[in-house]
């Protein structure tokens, strides 16, 4: 099982996304630039975060890409399924009814505890332990 490269950068990008501040949109270039991607490929990924509901584009010389909804109502399955989709991962190839299928059924029943997991798992959860790595690592310093 992999995910594809767009999805890791799709996450990314919304973790920095949910720890600006609130209102402030970052523009597709200082996205890019953070994860060295080119603008171009990333613009294709953040147009299915946007058309999933998840961010918003802003329009303007200030604009560039905000969060959309509140961090903590985003998981890591909606951030995947804006990229990946939402199909199943398994599919038995043989000739017959999928309910004798005894492989068929763990893959499915494994594929729906991955699911809840990451479904359980929020954008926000990660933002704060990243804030909280961060404020420690600069007490360190001092």
């Amino acid at each position: 099982m992999k995910y594809s490269k767009a999805t890791n950068y799709a996450l990314h990008t919304m973790v920095h996304l949910t720890m600006e501040p609130k209102g402030q949109a970052v523009s597709v270039d200082q996205l890019a630039y953070m994860q060295d991607l080119s603008p171009t490929y990333l613009s294709k990924i953040l147009t299915k975060l946007v058309k999933a509901g998840l961010i918003e584009s802003v329009p303007g010389a200030k604009g560039g890409y905000s969060i959309s909804r509140r961090a903590q109502d985003i998981s890591f399955l909606d951030v995947i399924e804006a990229v990946e989709g939402q199909s199943v991962l398994f599919n038995c190839g043989f000739d017959h009814d999928e309910s004798e299928c005894l492989i068929e059924r763990v893959m499915i029943e494994a594929e729906g505890n991955m699911k809840k997991e990451l479904a359980e798992r929020t954008i926000q959860s990660i933002a704060e332990r990243i804030e909280k790595r961060q404020c420690h690592e600069t007490k360190k310093e001092k």
